[in-house]
């Protein structure tokens, strides 16, 4: 009773105690909730429109509605006054809440939310802005609810100046309300007269959509409290809806479409619905892992991640820890397969935390996210640097093999085995082996204990090789002794490390350009004079090693000042890097361009590559760029559209997702007709692409086409 006291004396006391903002007006406010005019800008000038918008924060429990309410209530209307000239659009309402109450169900807004609307001041209206800038009042009623509803107005007055518009402090809100606004969706949809509301594209599927929810843009056209029941096949969903007293069959169904994909993430669509025939879909046969597939899954996609190309540069740390233990007793042995073991773990434990940190505040990202920050491959590119100064010599780090492989084992014996098998995941994350796919993708949308228990499994099997010495010590007694011939292979297995971080350098020009790449060479210049500094100040005297140190850490902090330039260098774009290298038809990747192209019966081949993808990149070259296959896309006029995944993108990440894969390589043949899209393995040859080709029908007008190329 007396914060409701104290609000009102507040509410009352307002206009004096908290004079209008340039862009926020004086609030009126209760125990209920607490609302201001708010626009993007502090200064007006004509001919320059801007937002505006009412910002309403509500006490706990309470709610606003929407423009369809649903069951009961009303939504905020509001009458402007402006100065001649200006004209105002209406609400751009962000996507509701279902808001259930007893056998009744509305739909609106709980917590703090925006209804912004445009301001365009036209050329009228100009001499007044000069003189005098604009002056606001907008005059609002609405009815706040929680188990009694309050009708409530107010009256918000704002001034802004006349001037050069710049943003306000307010701009961030009406950021969160355009990303909380519902997209337009390209996909097809038709309302059937007994009330079922149908899609159909290729990339609906059971992987794709786990829940569905519609808001109508009108009342009374269907029972809002009802059930809507989702059907989910291969390329259509179906949910039904119970009809209302104004529904009509022969009438567009308008409104708002929400999907929950299985991991838990909700996208909300605009959509009108057409009256037709409601395709029924096809449920998916496939059976889906049980806990004991999952694992093993895991475990063998972590023993084949041994094989992929990623994890080559790594190979040479191990070499050189096998070669350590060489002659060391049993209790050693294990202990440093151990160490490396608990090195993996711990790498894929934090990979399977920071993915589910990311998936809990409804981020999207999938397996090998953390190589599409150009940061974080030059600092891979420089750790990779580092390792090949010191097995080549430039500097020694720790007193044992086993040290020797990564600049991060500072004190050499099990701490290095430890960090080697840090380095190992981090460098392995790029590529995702056979069977690695279907359990990630499982695990990401599974429970927490169980998602760490799949990370946690592809750890061991990535382990496993190393980790049988643990098991069976005395294989290690089979290596050649000692000698001399262990430095010189030292200094053999840099270039393994060196030609790493030519390739992260590669990776960097893919996802920064030019100018990221000339950072990363400066910040590799950096680290080359610190290594050689560090080598020079070790077989120094007592002030020659602290000279030494101290330009050492000089070089390494001006590495580090690099980052930031790396970071905010421009993405390239995909065109301009594919040319002179694409195939007939190629095209970047667009959802809506896809739904396009299967509406007009063209086949669509997706390719979802990535630059630091080393096995998507081996299969461009082996498999997709042969003359057999571009002559086969050519003649059955295949449109060749590829996806870049380098940097963050969440149109692919959505697409990734919807079939059922953390990451990329990807690749989906979709036929011409309503078949269901082919997912080809990730590992391709040029006979595994041709025989997914084989059964398309030739198009009529092959003969005319300009890509109708026979092979060669």
């Amino acid at each position: 009773m007396r914060l409701g006291i104290l609000l009102t004396l507040l509410a009352l006391l307002g206009p004096i105690a908290n004079p209008a903002a340039a862009a926020e007006s004086a609030p009126v406010s209760t125990a209920r909730d607490s609302v201001t005019l708010v626009t993007d800008t502090d200064a007006v000038a004509a001919d320059n429109a801007f937002q505006a918008g009412l910002r309403f924060r509500l006490a706990p429990g309470w709610h606003i509605y929407w423009h369809n309410p649903g069951d009961a209530g009303a939504p905020p209307a509001m009458h402007l006054s402006l100065p001649a000239g200006i004209t105002a659009s209406g609400f751009a309402w962000p996507t509701p809440q279902r808001l259930p109450d007893g056998p009744l169900m509305s739909y609106g807004y709980t917590g703090e939310v925006l209804l912004p609307f445009t301001l365009s001041p036209g050329a009228a209206a100009a001499p007044s802005i000069a003189a005098k800038g604009l002056s606001i009042e907008a005059k609002v009623d609405w009815l706040v609810c929680e188990k009694i509803c309050v009708p409530e107005q107010g009256v918000f007055r704002l001034h802004l100046p006349p001037g050069a518009p710049s943003p306000s402090a307010q701009t961030a809100l009406f950021a969160r309300a355009a990303a909380a606004l519902p997209r337009m969706l390209s996909w097809p949809a038709h309302i059937g007269p007994d009330g079922r509301l149908g899609l159909t594209d290729p990339a609906i599927s059971p992987a794709t959509v786990a829940g569905a929810w519609f808001f109508p843009a009108r009342q009374d056209v269907i029972v809002p409290a009802a059930a809507q029941t989702l059907r989910v096949g291969e390329g259509a969903l179906t949910l039904a809806l119970q009809r209302g007293k104004d529904f009509a069959a022969d009438a567009p169904l308008a409104g708002v479409l929400v999907l929950r994909d299985p991991g838990g993430q909700e996208s909300a669509w605009q959509i009108s619905a057409a009256p037709g025939p409601v395709r029924t879909p096809h449920e998916s046969g496939a059976p889906k892992l049980t806990l004991v597939q999952m694992l093993a899954f895991a475990f063998l996609g972590g023993i084949i991640l041994n094989l992929m190309p990623c994890v080559f540069p790594v190979l040479a740390m191990k070499a050189l820890g096998l070669v350590g233990l060489s002659g060391q007793a049993r209790g050693a042995v294990r202990a440093h397969a151990v160490s490396y073991t608990g090195g993996i773990l711990l790498a894929f434990a934090a990979l399977a935390g920071i993915l589910l940190g990311l998936r809990t505040v409804g981020a999207a990202a999938g397996w090998g996210f953390q190589f599409q920050s150009p940061v974080f491959v030059a600092a891979m590119a420089w750790l990779l640097f580092g390792v090949g100064l010191n097995l080549s010599g430039v500097f020694t780090v720790g007193g044992s093999l086993a040290g020797a492989g990564q600049g991060l084992a500072g004190r050499g014996g099990h701490l290095g085995s430890f960090f080697t098998g840090l380095l190992a995941v981090l460098v392995a994350t790029p590529c995702t082996a056979p069977f690695m796919g279907a359990a990630i993708a499982a695990a990401m949308a599974a429970p927490p204990l169980l998602m760490l228990a799949v990370f946690l499994a592809m750890g061991l099997g990535l382990a496993a090789p190393y980790g049988l010495l643990a098991a069976f010590p005395q294989a290690a007694h089979l290596l050649p002794a000692p000698g001399r011939w262990m430095d010189v292979l030292r200094q053999g297995l840099a270039f393994p490390m060196y030609a790493a971080a030519v390739w992260l350098l590669w990776v960097i020009s893919r996802e920064a350009g030019s100018a990221g790449v000339l950072g990363a060479s400066a910040g590799m210049l950096f680290l080359g004079f610190a290594g050689w500094a560090i080598g020079q100040a070790q077989h120094a005297a007592v002030p020659g090693r602290r000279l030494g140190r101290s330009a050492a850490l000089a070089a390494v902090l001006a590495a580090l000042a690099v980052l930031p330039g790396i970071a905010s260098a421009p993405v390239p774009s995909m065109r301009a890097l594919a040319q002179g290298d694409s195939l007939p038809g190629f095209e970047s990747f667009s959802a809506a361009r896809l739904g396009i192209l299967h509406q007009q019966g063209r086949p669509v081949f997706i390719d979802m590559t990535a630059a630091w993808c080393v096995t998507c990149l081996v299969n461009e070259r082996v498999a997709l760029s042969s003359p057999a296959v571009r002559g086969t896309f050519a003649a059955h006029r295949i449109v060749y559209m590829q996806g870049d995944w380098t940097r963050q993108d969440p149109e692919i990440t959505r697409f990734l997702r919807q079939f059922g894969h953390p990451g990329v390589p990807l690749y989906v043949l979709f036929p011409p007709d309503d078949a269901a899209p082919v997912v080809l393995p990730q590992i391709l040859t040029e006979g595994i692409v041709l025989d997914a080709m084989k059964d398309l029908p030739l198009p009529r007008e092959a003969a005319a086409d300009p890509y109708n190329q026979p092979a060669k």
